[in-house]
């Protein structure tokens, strides 16, 4: 994907500034990885909408602080070279602290199924997700996403367009902050989507 441009992390600043996060390599002050979110009002969108629907085109023009509960995340990195050292597992407690705090109802987004193009010709895309959750394949992505506390809700196709690694496939995912929720925000979860747990006999 192309890179963040000045306009776009400029708006991103001036709509939300406590939902973009930054991480820093101390004392050589470089930027190692980053997060943009936005909060949106759910019901004003449709689960197969793209990256771009989610996002206004990138620029979280439609941010809506005052009746989304949801907190919509746009992207997340980490510097290749820095990886596997909790760079990531630090940003995604920062944006549940902020639920948290903001007392939202949620996190949502879309992750790329980055593993999935070396499987696509032997399995379609909610199959490789079903097998991902299960632990029985994994993807450098869903299955850190997964270990974060998250769960599936849907596969959806064309959400990134020109991805070859994900052939343009999302799986769109959930954290629910239990400090609001309610058990009907939980009813919706489907169950061919969540770990099958060995039977103990």
């Amino acid at each position: 994907s192309p890179p963040w441009n000045v306009p776009q992390l400029s708006s991103h600043l001036g709509v939300f500034p406590e939902g973009q996060f930054v991480a820093v390599e101390a004392p050589a002050d470089r930027v190692v990885g980053m997060a943009g979110s936005l909060i949106v009002l759910w019901d004003d969108y449709d689960m197969r909408m793209t990256w771009r629907d989610f996002t206004g085109s990138g620029m979280f023009t439609n941010h809506d602080s005052e009746c989304g509960r949801t907190l919509y995340g746009a992207e997340v990195m980490v510097d290749p070279s820095m990886q596997r050292r909790g760079i990531g597992k630090k940003i995604y407690a920062a944006r549940r602290e902020l639920v948290e705090r903001l007392g939202l109802l949620r996190i949502r987004a879309g992750a790329r199924l980055r593993g999935y193009h070396r499987y696509a010709a032997r399995m379609n895309a909610e199959e490789y997700v079903i097998r991902v959750a299960n632990r029985k394949l994994r993807d450098a992505t869903l299955s850190f996403q997964l270990r974060e506390g998250f769960h599936v809700m849907g596969v959806v196709s064309g959400y990134l367009a020109h991805d070859p690694e994900s052939l343009g496939y999302a799986a769109i995912i959930e954290w629910i902050n239990s400090r609001v929720a309610t058990a009907e925000d939980y009813a919706h979860r489907d169950p061919k989507y969540l770990p099958t747990v060995p039977q103990i006999r």
